[in-house]
């Protein structure tokens, strides 16, 4: 039995959304149709990212899964080891070959960016091994490995997402988060060009779990259990981002939280201006929902999943929240992508129902799904 299947179930595999209930009662309109896409067994996945061709690639972390490769394309309803076989296994050198990887991107301009953290298991990172590696999809090779300079990069770091900006710097820049789960969260702006970086907001309530922050997830408290066999809260730091259509805004939330932040880019990528300065500039865009993606489009519109209630939200340019896609499909809404053909791309890997949630029981039920719902805009140009 191979280690991941899936099903091309786009045609005839249409539920509507159904009235799960929700803190937003506001929302007056009903949820959009949400279609199935694929299906995976084996590993869980994490990121999904279409490129402006439609060409689908998906990244399974290595969480304790049995992981052969960590990035896939989906051809043909299959799953094919991305770039290569090769390139998907650990290098004695760690940058030229694929440890853990959390997200893949890709940037509009024909490559696609993979983000190893380099740390298994939620570890501590790999000397050397944190990076982002950028593919050309004419060609199928690497083309660009950025490792992490070691500054940036805590023993306690879990880089999760990625945005990118091509009209500034001499090769463009990447935002990435940090999402630990055992020290400082924050942003981190890494020069494509040049390999500098700096971090920003690192430790800062902005980028922390929420003081507070309580999850539920179907029904049940979401909490892990401790080497002492006790509950704990779920804490991990900033996770899901999001890239104006402009470039000059970032949008950016913690994992254990429910607050949607805005930053002007321009101050992230000034070494001149401190953290203090940055977050005296952040705005409060209110409450989304506990998100783990977040995306954008070209029409000014933020998208973020809400894992609490098996829903997607959206902040429209307006300023305004709704509830676009509500369903049983929806369990855990992870990494948003938009495709050329005006839809929302979104993994449904059900993280809340793995052992660590459940005291030792791994209560998810294959297959995780591809997901998508029609929203009618473009993908937020990069260039």
């Amino acid at each position: 039995m191979k280690r991941l299947k899936i099903s091309a179930l786009v045609a005839g595999a249409v539920f509507a959304a159904s009235g799960i209930g929700h803190a937003f009662a506001a929302d007056a309109k009903p949820a959009a149709a949400v279609e199935r896409v694929a299906e995976f067994t084996g590993a869980m996945p994490t990121g999904v990212t279409v490129t402006e061709t439609g060409r689908i690639f998906v990244n399974f972390p290595k969480w304790g899964d049995d992981v052969k490769f960590s990035v896939a394309e989906v051809v043909n309803g299959k799953t094919v080891a991305y770039p290569d076989a090769a390139f998907n296994q650990e290098n004695a050198d760690p940058a030229k070959g694929l440890i853990s990887v959390q997200s893949v991107v890709a940037d509009g301009q024909g490559r696609v960016w993979i983000l190893d953290t380099a740390a298994p298991g939620f570890g501590e990172p790999k000397a050397g091994g944190a990076k982002l590696v950028a593919v050309d999809l004419k060609t199928n090779k690497v083309v660009k490995t950025v490792v992490f300079p070691a500054d940036v990069i805590l023993p306690t770091t879990y880089v999760n997402d990625m945005r990118f900006d091509f009209r500034v710097g001499s090769e463009g820049v990447a935002y990435v988060t940090d999402s630990s789960i055992k020290g400082p969260g924050g942003l981190i702006v890494l020069d494509l060009g040049t390999g500098k970086a700096l971090r920003r907001l690192s430790g800062s309530p902005l980028t922390s779990p929420e003081k507070g922050f309580a999850a539920r997830v179907e029904g049940k408290p979401l909490a892990s259990t401790g080497p002492d066999g006790k509950s704990q809260p779920f804490n991990v730091a900033s996770d899901g981002i999001a890239l104006s259509g402009d470039g000059k805004t970032l949008y950016f939330s913690a994992l254990s939280a429910r607050t949607l932040y805005s930053v002007p880019t321009a101050l992230l990528r000034d070494p001149a201006v401190t953290d203090a300065q940055i977050a005296k500039a952040v705005k409060n865009l209110g409450k989304k929902g506990a998100s783990d993606g977040l995306e954008a489009d070209a029409a000014g519109n933020v998208y973020g999943g809400d894992y609490e209630h098996n829903a997607i939200r959206k902040l429209s340019a307006d300023g305004k929240w709704s509830t676009i896609a509500q369903g049983p499909d929806i369990v855990w809404p992870d990494t948003l992508s938009i495709g050329p053909d005006g839809y929302l791309y979104f993994t449904a890997n059900q993280l809340n129902r793995q052992a660590g949630f459940n005291n030792g029981k791994d209560l998810r039920q294959q297959p995780y799904r591809l997901l998508r719902v029609k929203i009618g805009t473009a993908p937020a140009p990069t260039k």
